[in-house]
């Protein structure tokens, strides 16, 4: 299984960081390879709502769903595949680090399969290099 694991510290309060980087409408926004975002069910975060991902990755167009799997309020949003290239979970976590700032952590991990088994040290630090660029914008357009 790949696991790549990327935390940012955000100067803005817990409750803005949460509202705008689990919203996702605005993944377009913050995560450079995401072309756009679709619900499929439901427009909320509650358990079972799907959500259409299109973006590009290692120079590949890439659609996929996603499925809320699970939602803490203010904690914790765990979003997987539904169908896509390979099985992937992804995973946000906030947690206030004082009165104005937030710790974010962006976790995805999956099981590639097929091509990308070959690929899977690379593809981990593509990922890597790829969510840390991510949370760098999400920074610059929350501070």
């Amino acid at each position: 299984m790949l696991v790549v694991k990327t935390n940012i510290l955000i100067h803005r309060p817990l409750e803005e960081v949460v509202n705008f980087s689990a919203a996702p409408d605005n993944a377009p926004l913050w995560y450079k390879n995401i072309d756009s975002a679709e619900w499929k069910t439901g427009q909320s975060l509650e358990v079972g709502n799907q959500i259409a991902f299109h973006a590009k990755f290692l120079g590949r167009d890439l659609a996929y769903t996603y499925e809320i799997k699970e939602f803490i309020p203010m904690k914790k949003l765990v979003m997987e595949t539904a169908n896509g290239p390979f099985p992937m979970m992804t995973i946000y976590e906030w947690e206030n680090d004082g009165p104005k700032s937030t710790k974010m952590s962006l976790i995805n991990q999956g099981t590639p399969t097929g091509f990308s088994i070959l690929a899977k040290p690379f593809m981990g630090l593509m990922m890597k290099r790829a969510n840390e660029k991510d949370l760098q914008l999400l920074k610059k357009i929350m501070e």
